[in-house]
């Protein structure tokens, strides 16, 4: 295959080049780190002698594991609506302008690894018995045009194709549980992705700026610049003290007159926050967050949150073009309050994939079945659905991160003996997955698994060593420069020191050395001039 020369990089030889796709394809002159595999039959034609592994989602799991596999025994093809992969630790940072969106995302599509294929799709369904993944492209409208400008990011489906595998990794994550709550889908704010932390970061900016106009009364300013953060969790938790920071730091400097009227309220169903730390970091916490005039109240249940103001004294509703974008919220224990955003942390509930398209019934699957138990005769006659934990909604996985079917209760072969099957190449990593074993639903478990499956089948011995979860502990950020960190085996440090092993740590967890870089840099430059509180 040509090179492009040093000649080509010139305008003249960029030209001549572009002249060239009239009648050839001008993959046929790129290199093929920066080719598109755009045909399906190109990519089978690609395949050699390798296995096709489908990884469906760009997350911790999928985009780690995507690295990990080795380009001459496998070819890898992730399949996610995302182009990205979001490094969710700094997340919270980010929402408040303490780290650029930059700094936290890395694109599947690397030149450093041209053998990861890369598909901008919807996985749909999935085939066991014939082994291909339905998909539908996925794109966003950017023309130009007023009727397209209202349209601009609205999520389209194209058209449909399948993918063959010979083997599987799902591996596309969980949503935000939001226990149906009225409301709530429709008018939180969430913290899953770093388009969340951009709505969040313009929210708050837009709010200090109604509240700074002069046709704002005093009692529209309070209610403007209360946030609520639902959830007591370290992701919660660490975003009402980004949030706090953002206020200390920067705000005070530029909206003076209206800083004291800010207030900031985490809630919780629960009777504490931080159930996963220690009791004595937990408390520690509570007295970090009093001191900063963050309030926090547990044992409090949302009911509904709708756009618009408060119902007032006399009965009557204001407005919704009175209320400035304001939200009330409806907690069962204080009534209504008036909100400017609502940002939604309260856990996390099965992807709507595993929901709905993983519990179909499917064609059993002979050739790639690892019998568990029931009879095994006839099984080709049984009905067969994905196995899914009750409580979380995952699919169940055996020690192997394999998946599990189970016989459909329905099937006329059905006995009263529950039969279950393992399938052999389907596997599910992350937040999809629940073993056994309860593990926590959290990075560093979707990495460990990615990691070790990844080695596995590099080596060929799958069934060798089962995965065993390592707790590496659990580190969250309080604000006023302060952390918790409690290790796997019940040691804690809180405080300076742990903020100082809190951002040393998660630098050195980034993926690219870029990000390694950059992200000193901007906590440097942040210290230094100040966040950027840039509204776009």
């Amino acid at each position: 295959m040509p090179i492009i020369s040093r000649e080509c990089l010139s305008t003249r030889g960029i030209l001549q080049v572009l002249s060239l796709t009239k009648t050839h394809s001008l993959n046929n002159y790129l290199p093929i780190a920066f080719q598109r595999k755009l045909s399906v039959s190109e990519l089978d034609a690609r395949k050699g002698g390798r296995e096709r592994i489908i990884i469906l989602g760009s997350g911790w799991a999928g985009f780690v594991l995507s690295r990990r596999l080795k380009r001459e025994k496998f070819q890898v093809v992730v399949v996610s609506p995302r182009s990205y992969f979001v490094f969710t630790p700094l997340l919270a940072g980010s929402a408040v302008g303490s780290q650029e969106f930059r700094t936290i995302l890395e694109p599947i599509r690397n030149r450093k690894y041209p053998h990861v294929e890369f598909m901008q799709a919807w996985a749909d369904n999935v085939d066991f018995s014939r082994k291909t993944v339905p998909t539908a492209n996925r794109y966003e409208d950017y023309s130009p045009g007023r009727e397209a400008e209202e349209k601009r990011r609205k999520k389209r489906q194209g058209k449909m194709f399948d993918l063959s595998y010979d083997k599987l990794v799902v591996a596309v994550g969980s949503y935000s549980q939001t226990f149906g709550t009225p409301g709530v889908r429709e008018n939180a704010f969430f913290l899953k992705d770093v388009s969340d932390a951009r709505r969040i970061r313009k929210r708050i900016l837009e709010c200090f700026e109604i509240a700074s106009l002069p046709t704002t009364d005093d009692a529209l300013r309070r209610q403007i610049l209360n946030f609520a953060v639902i959830g007591g969790g370290p992701t919660g938790m660490e975003f009402a003290a980004e949030l706090s920071d953002l206020v200390h730091q920067d705000m005070a400097k530029l909206y003076p007159k209206v800083q004291e009227l800010v207030k900031v309220t985490v809630f919780d169903v629960a009777p504490k926050v931080l159930s996963m730390f220690d009791e004595s970091l937990a408390k520690y916490a509570s007295q970090v967050f009093a001191r900063q005039n963050i309030d926090i109240k547990t044992s409090h249940h949302v009911e509904s949150l709708r756009r618009g103001l408060p119902t007032r004294a006399d009965g009557t509703t204001p407005t919704t073009d009175d209320s400035e974008g304001c939200f009330t919220m409806k907690v069962k224990e204080l009534g209504e309050t008036g909100v400017g955003a609502c940002i939604w942390s309260t856990g996390l509930m099965a992807n709507r994939f595993v929901q709905k398209a993983l519990q179909e019934v499917h064609t059993y699957p002979e050739a790639s079945i690892v019998e568990r138990n029931g009879p095994q005769s006839h099984s080709y006659n049984t009905q067969w659905m994905v196995d899914c934990n009750d409580r979380t909604g995952g699919i169940q996985v055996d020690d192997y991160m394999r998946v599990q079917l189970t016989a459909d209760s329905t099937s006329p072969e059905s006995s009263e003996e529950p039969k279950t099957a393992i399938v052999s190449d389907v596997f599910a990593l992350g937040d999809t997955a629940s073993m056994s074993t309860p593990l926590p639903r959290m990075a560093q478990v979707a990495n460990q698994q990615a990691l070790w499956l990844g080695k596995r089948l590099n080596k060929g011995d799958l069934t060798v060593t089962p995965f065993n979860y390592k707790n590496l502990g659990v580190m969250a950020y309080i604000g006023g420069a302060r952390a918790l960190l409690q290790t796997g085996h019940h040691g804690h440090v809180s405080g300076r020191t742990a903020w100082y092993i809190w951002r040393g740590a998660y630098v050195s967890m980034a993926i690219s050395w870029r990000n390694k870089m950059l992200i000193p840099i901007y906590w440097l430059l942040n210290w230094a001039f100040g966040r950027d509180i840039t509204r776009f």
